[in-house]
């Protein structure tokens, strides 16, 4: 596998963890940091949490589980991605905050090491220049929830090398992904699609057409999508959601893009989704219950 046997996760949230899970169970050793060494230990619940369940559901072998944790190793700092063959960037969808993390990331990590970034949108060219190494970075694009999602989105910059770009697509099929191969343009494939869709969802609650509820229920009998819009704009995050539609209206310059100002609202407010408690349904109670 073109000699990935170490990989180091930054970010140890919802696509962190996930991206540890599926590195440790297909047997590479992992570094998942973050900022504070407790929010790591909370991916870890979770990475346990998740594959306990995968185990219960026939996924994976019970017995897998304890040499799979056993992989990955909590971090607090950056130094201990020194000997990583690949390090994942998965920080906050933000592009100042993973220009600073990959420009720190240079010095510390070996000279041969690929580079590469989760994000959903941003960038691989412009994120590449923050590095010492562009022709050593690319995008690989994991789908939320990664252990269960099939798809990896790689994506090259202007100067990703082939070397860099070959020995990416082997990591994800050695990690037991499908890949897709997305040109660096804004939001790339998915997210191009999926959160104009979005938008247009919640435009649509945004102008009175439906409900929460009516909207969720369209698309899931009328179009048969496992998951309404809305619902699943909690899923993935309003932040995040609003992030991606800034990357395209900015990036294209075309106002079909241009975020709902409900959206808008909804993150201001710091109604987030399913990780704050509350966005187009409210968490807190034992069912969601739509916030409009």
């Amino acid at each position: 596998m073109s000699g990935i046997q170490k990989v180091g996760i930054i970010g140890a949230g919802q696509m962190g963890s996930g991206i540890a899970h599926v590195c440790a169970l297909s047997g590479l050793d992992v570094v998942l940091q973050d900022l504070a060494l407790d929010k790591v230990e909370q991916g870890l619940a979770t990475i346990s949490g998740n594959m306990a369940r995968q185990a219960a559901k026939g996924i994976i072998e019970e017995d897998a589980i304890k040499p799979a944790l056993a992989r990955i190793a909590a971090s607090d700092s950056y130094d201990n991605m020194a000997d990583c063959d690949l390090v994942i960037e998965s920080a906050t969808e933000d592009e100042t905050i993973k220009r600073k993390i990959l420009a720190q990331l240079g010095p510390v990590v070996k000279s041969d090491a690929i580079l590469a970034t989760n994000t959903s949108s941003i960038s691989i060219t412009r994120l590449a220049a923050s590095t010492d190494r562009p022709e050593r970075f690319i995008g690989i694009h994991f789908m939320n929830p990664v252990p269960l999602m099939e798809l990896v989105e790689v994506v090259r910059g202007i100067a990703t090398d082939d070397e860099t770009y070959e020995a990416s697509r082997a990591f994800v099929d050695h990690i037991g992904k499908q890949i897709t191969v997305a040109e660096d343009f804004p939001a790339f494939i998915v997210n191009r699609i999926l959160l104009p869709m979005i938008n247009e969802a919640i435009y649509t609650l945004y102008e009175g057409v439906g409900s929460v509820e009516s909207i969720d229920t369209a698309m899931k009998l009328g179009a048969n999508h496992p998951m309404g819009p809305l619902q699943l704009a909690d899923f993935i995050g309003l932040d995040t959601c609003l992030s991606v539609m800034q990357v395209l209206y900015d990036g294209l310059a075309d106002t079909k893009y241009r975020p709902c100002p409900l959206l808008v609202k909804y993150v201001e407010a710091g109604w987030v989704g399913r990780k704050a408690g509350r966005g187009f349904y409210d968490y807190r109670g034992e069912t969601p219950v739509p916030t409009r």
